[in-house]
C-alpha cells in the first residue's frame, strides 16, 4: 500500500475550503441538477428491478455528489464511463449527498443498502474534522456504516477513500486525522484509497471558481485515481 501523500503548506487554505464547502447546509447549494449520465444513477427512492449486472455505489459527501459540475463529469460518472467502455457487467450508483458527515451517513446508509452492492465506495468523514468533531466519533460512525455494508452484503469489496484536514484546530488532530483512515482500513482489511484528492486538492486550476470543488479537469484527475483502486477489484487488467 502507498504511503499518504504529504500535504505541502501551499495546500492548506485549499483544503479548508474544501472542506467547508463540503460542510455547508445542502440545501442552500446551488450545484446544477441536470438528469445523471446513463452510465451511473443515483440512489432510487425505491428498489428497482434487477438489472443482472453488478452494483458499484458511491457513497459520499459533495465530492462524490459533484457538487457545481454536470452529473457526467463528476468522477463516479467518469468511473462509470470507463466501466461501460470496457463492456463490464457493473452499474455505477451515485449515492453522494451535500454536506453529508459520518453521523448522517450513518443513519442513511441502511436506506440506500435496501439493495446489496457488490462494490461499496466510502468518501466520508471531512465535514467531520472540519467542525472538529471528536476522532472517536467519526471512528464509530465510519465503523457502524461498514458493519452495516457486510451485514447488507457480505460479499461486497468496501473501499475507504482517505481524506486530509489542514491544522487549523491543531497539528495533532490533523494528523490522527489523516491516520484514522489507514487504521479502519487495517482494522477492517478494506482497500484504501491514501487521499482521495491526491494532485487535485488546492490547485487553483483544478478547482471553480470558489476555490473549493473540482472542475470538470480536476474531476478526471480524482476519477483517474479512484480508478487505479477499483481496476484490480474489477478484475480488469493495468494497461500502459
Amino acid at each position: 500500500m502507498l504511503p499518504m501523500t504529504v500535504i505541502r503548506s501551499s495546500l492548506v487554505a485549499g483544503f479548508a475550503l474544501l472542506l467547508s464547502a463540503c460542510n455547508s447546509d445542502p440545501a442552500t447549494e446551488t450545484g446544477r441538477t441536470a438528469p445523471a449520465a446513463p452510465a451511473v444513477r443515483s440512489a432510487a427512492p425505491k428498489p428497482a428491478a434487477s438489472s443482472g449486472k453488478k452494483r458499484l455505489l458511491f457513497f459520499g459527501n459533495s465530492l462524490t455528489a459533484g457538487y457545481g459540475v454536470e452529473p457526467e463529469q463528476a468522477f463516479p460518472a467518469l468511473v462509470g464511463q470507463k466501466i461501460d467502455s470496457l463492456g463490464l457487467n457493473y452499474e455505477v450508483i451515485n449515492a453522494g449527498l451535500s454536506g453529508e458527515t459520518t453521523a448522517g451517513g450513518r443513519s442513511r446508509v441502511g436506506w440506500v443498502l435496501r439493495q446489496p452492492v457488490d462494490v461499496f465506495v466510502l468518501e466520508l468523514g471531512g465535514n467531520d474534522g472540519l467542525r472538529g468533531i471528536p476522532l472517536t466519533d467519526t471512528r464509530r460512525n465510519l465503523q457502524a456504516i461498514i458493519d452495516t455494508v457486510r451485514r447488507r452484503s457480505p460479499d461486497a469489496q468496501i473501499v475507504l477513500a482517505g481524506m486530509q484536514i489542514p491544522p487549523n484546530l491543531g497539528q495533532t488532530y490533523a494528523t490522527d486525522f489523516k491516520a484514522l483512515y489507514q487504521e479502519i482500513a487495517e482494522k477492517n482489511q478494506l482497500v484504501l484509497i491514501p487521499f482521495l484528492l491526491e494532485g487535485v486538492g488546492g490547485s487553483r486550476r483544478l478547482n471553480q471558481a470558489d476555490g473549493i470543488h473540482p472542475t470538470p479537469a480536476g474531476h478526471r484527475i480524482v476519477a483517474r485515481t479512484v480508478w487505479r483502486t477499483l481496476q484490480p477489484l474489477l478484475e480488469v487488467p493495468a494497461t500502459e
